[in-house]
């Protein structure tokens, strides 16, 4: 497989997992063990469920918020929707070593992409921001109105590339995402130990992305989109 471009989802790759905060939060809150994230993937796994459309941004996260939250009473229980999705966005901090492989990744010559399922948050535009500026493209549920696994928005992100699915890698911590790039020809690399799969990837495009610079090599330099 020839390989022109690597594309990383961003939360639970690029940055933490959004799902060991959730493990967290509930054990801190007293919240049965996988309580919220059952009733995530409850309405994930629904075309017209509240987080599928707040990821496609059919939601703003205030609307969403209620409904969370009148879900979660109906349950006999109590949160602040809207705190805990700040505070998982304060949680989900950026991994150096994987921005670190993006830049040497493009240092290389190879174009590479974020594709992300979100939602909009103005209190986060700056990060956002900075984010994209280590990307090529960066393509985003939430302004799309497609979210993986839907082929559509991985199509949309080889575009943008200017590369076919079959010469591009795609990196994501959730199985179904990657069974839809691995159908399109994609090299489909799970993210459950990131160094472990930055060696996968490295192997497959013959770049070095775990080992440290060599000493003395200068200043990093990083590369705009």
């Amino acid at each position: 497989m020839d390989i022109r471009a690597v594309i990383f989802d961003v939360g639970g790759v690029i940055q933490e997992s959004p799902l060991d905060f959730l493990r967290e939060y509930e054990l801190r809150n007293d919240l049965p063990e996988g309580f919220i994230a059952g009733i995530v993937g409850n309405y994930a796994a629904r075309p017209d469920g509240a987080w599928q459309r707040l990821e496609r941004g059919e939601l703003l996260l205030d609307e969403f918020c209620r409904i969370f939250d009148a879900e979660i009473a109906n349950l006999g229980y109590s949160v602040s929707t809207a705190a805990m999705m700040l505070e998982m966005a304060d949680y989900v901090a950026i991994r150096p070593r994987m921005i670190e492989a993006v830049r040497r990744i493009r240092t290389h010559g190879m174009k590479t992409a974020a594709l992300t399922n979100n939602w909009l948050m103005e209190e986060k535009d700056d990060e956002r921001e900075a984010l994209k500026s280590h990307f090529d493209a960066f393509i985003e549920s939430s302004r799309t109105g497609l979210r993986k696994p839907d082929p559509r928005i991985y199509e949309l992100t080889c575009e943008a590339l200017g590369v076919l699915p079959g010469e591009a890698a795609f990196l994501d911590d959730i199985g179904a995402n990657l069974k839809t790039a691995a159908r399109l020809g994609m090299l489909a690399i799970k993210v459950t130990d990131p160094d472990a799969a930055l060696r996968e990837l490295g192997e497959a495009i013959g770049i070095d992305l775990v080992d440290p610079p060599p000493a003395g090599s200068g200043p990093r330099e990083e590369t705009g989109a």
